[in-house]
């Protein structure tokens, strides 16, 4: 029974960081961008446009405002045209990536915005174009908050990924699921608790010094 437990906790946690870390790619490759495009194309942007921004906003909004449960089952035919299943670990990939991305956007947006403007109205003065204002200084300086934002994504993801495995997605929550819940056997649970605890804190703790030592070459 006892290398049982194990067995299933390695090939849990192997699905589970599977979904999260194909998932978190998608999110930091297409949220970071969004993210950009909201700061810029704002009032007071280097690209200013209304009419994108609010767009934007709106697409942003309304996908975080949905609940990641009712997401999950509501992208059921798109998961399936895309990935061919809407039962396992890839399935479960476009929902975990459609519900991270407007969330980290949002955060990175926060990070971009507390950029101080002088620096940007510094690179303009010295000649620099918009595309270089946006990868020299912008990114640059909001690199250990935009860091500090996709660890807190990644934790989110970890949590939602154990929600996605309770309902066929495979991973930590499947097996909490099936094994423990449905057997009402409490040391797999408490075990699969431990796991996703000790998985959060590990990366928590990666992304907080990641932060703190861009933080540091900042100074």
């Amino acid at each position: 029974m006892h290398d049982q437990l194990i067995d299933l906790l390695i090939t849990g946690t192997i699905d589970t960081l599977v979904m999260v870390g194909v998932s978190a790619f998608f999110a930091l490759l297409i949220g970071l961008p969004m993210a950009v495009i909201l700061v810029n194309t704002s009032e007071h942007g280097i690209y200013p446009s209304k009419t994108i921004n609010q767009a934007l906003g709106w697409v942003v909004n309304i996908t975080r405002s949905i609940p990641f449960l009712i997401l999950m089952v509501a992208l059921i035919p798109l998961t399936r045209f895309i990935v061919g299943t809407s039962y396992g670990v890839w399935a479960a990939v476009v929902p975990l990536t459609l519900a991270a991305t407007p969330f980290f956007a949002r955060i990175a947006e926060v990070s971009l915005r507390e950029v101080d403007h002088g620096l940007i109205e510094a690179a303009q003065a010295m000649g620099c174009n918009r595309k270089q204002i946006i990868w020299h200084v912008l990114l640059p300086e909001a690199l250990p908050g935009i860091v500090a934002g996709f660890t807190v994504t990644l934790v989110t993801m970890i949590n939602s990924s154990a929600i996605a495995g309770a309902i066929g997605a495979g991973g930590l929550g499947d097996i909490a699921y099936r094994y423990g819940y449905q057997r009402f056997d409490m040391q797999i649970m408490l075990a699969v608790i431990l796991v996703l605890v000790v998985l959060v804190m590990l990366v928590q703790a990666t992304g907080d010094a990641l932060s703190a030592q861009l933080d540091k070459r900042k100074i």
